[in-house]
């Protein structure tokens, strides 16, 4: 009888898949950006010479944004509940998620971060909470907060709070794929408004997407969910859909979203959903798809190509990745760099066609969108957004003065 081998140990995940050893103790740290070598350092930085500091800010509360960490420092908060493709994985396992978006903050936009991962899926809670902590931070970036309580919550929290309040899900999704897609329709040789799009996912990026490509000017556009074309036939529409349906779909289509494809010009995937490989055969000539959904896009991109002039997808192993970081830390580098109060929707449109533009004379079908790496994108889009702060009227600073003190 063969004796059994000892081949020890089986090997854990731990050591063999590469994610976890960088990980291990967290991505982010709090560094100083001061030393104190001396007893004279100490007495600067600490009491007594701290006190003067505190009373001047408590005489001048606006004095915070120059003598404290606020002016460049953004709270992320999240309660865990929309986690990537996770779904509702709660607090701490969203923590690793919330260290890397702080980790591109800084690496991206030169913005520190500090994240946050609330143990309540309240609404009023989570309000309460972050209304209470706010003022140590410059700007507020909602987090994986499922629909529709995350339209609440941006909403209540920007009407409570005279700083920047940003949900990346819905508004850094939208911003991104607008500049694509204003940039697919120049390969096209189309503009915004010959384009006829359909939606899939009325999410918070269905929902983001559809208005800011209103905003931008659209052809039409309709959404569809798991029930199909969001339209007045529905009886069965949450009010954040019904609202959404009367803003839409201006050519009254109804039923499916196999049969809102045909002969439409742009199609966008925000959901999970698989759609049938004839049904983009079915798109007009020139047809522009954005499977977005990752890791499995609803259109495979070698599917797509088949048929359509423009695929793009929310992979980095395909060209054209549609990817959040080319937005959110410059829109917030922009906001604090003129003490914005708010974001807006003309600063949100500003970083698009900056993001666009980068791409410049390069445009091709498989180049709409700039890598992630491209440091133009950092220099061009808080530039723009700084503008349209001012423009719109909720920058504290003008931009000569934001220069200066950066």
């Amino acid at each position: 009888m063969t004796e059994p081998v000892d081949v020890g140990p089986l090997a854990s995940p731990f050591d063999t898949d590469p994610a976890f050893p960088l990980h291990r103790g967290g991505k982010i740290e709090v560094r100083p950006t001061v030393r104190v070598r001396d007893r004279a350092g100490l007495s600067l930085a600490y009491t007594p010479g701290v006190a003067r500091v505190c009373t001047a800010i408590a005489d001048d509360p606006d004095l915070a944004f120059d003598f404290t960490w606020k002016s460049n420092t953004v709270l992320i908060v999240t309660d865990g509940t929309a986690v990537l493709g996770l779904g509702d994985i709660g607090p701490l396992g969203s923590l690793p998620v919330m260290e890397g978006k702080a980790l591109l903050f800084k690496e991206f936009g030169g913005v520190d971060a500090v994240p946050i991962c609330l143990d309540t899926k309240d609404v009023d809670e989570i309000i309460d909470t972050v209304v209470r902590i706010a003022p140590a931070y410059g700007g507020i970036n909602l987090e994986d907060i499922s629909a529709p309580r995350c339209f609440e919550i941006e909403q209540r929290l920007d009407a409570a709070l005279d700083i920047p309040v940003f949900h990346d899900d819905q508004h850094g999704t939208a911003v991104v794929v607008l500049a694509a897609l204003l940039n697919a329709a120049k390969v096209t040789h189309r503009t915004l408004a010959d384009l006829r799009v359909v939606v899939s996912g009325a999410g918070a990026a269905g929902v983001a997407v559809t208005d800011m490509l209103l905003d931008a000017g659209i052809g039409d556009i309709a959404v569809a969910d798991s029930r199909g074309i969001l339209g007045p036939d529905r009886e069965d529409l949450t009010e954040v859909k019904a609202q959404l349906a009367a803003r839409t779909n201006r050519a009254d289509l109804t039923g499916t979203l196999a049969e809102a494809l045909r002969g439409a010009d742009v199609f966008i995937g925000l959901s999970a959903g698989r759609v049938d490989d004839n049904a983009v055969a079915t798109m007009a000539p020139q047809s522009i798809v954005f499977a977005l959904a990752n890791p499995d896009p609803e259109i495979h991109p070698d599917v797509a190509h088949r048929t359509a002039a423009v695929v793009a997808t929310g992979r980095s192993d395909f060209p054209n990745q549609i990817n959040n970081v080319l937005a959110f830390p410059g829109i917030f580098r922009g906001a604090l760099d003129v003490r914005a109060t708010s974001i807006t929707s003309g600063m949100k449109l500003a970083a698009a066609q900056a993001v666009a533009d980068v791409v410049g004379a390069d445009l091709s079908a498989d180049y709409i969108i700039p890598s992630v790496f491209d440091r133009r994108v950092s220099a061009e889009v808080p530039r723009a957004v700084a503008v349209a702060a001012i423009a719109d009227g909720v920058a504290r600073l003008p931009l000569s003065e934001a220069i200066r003190r950066s």
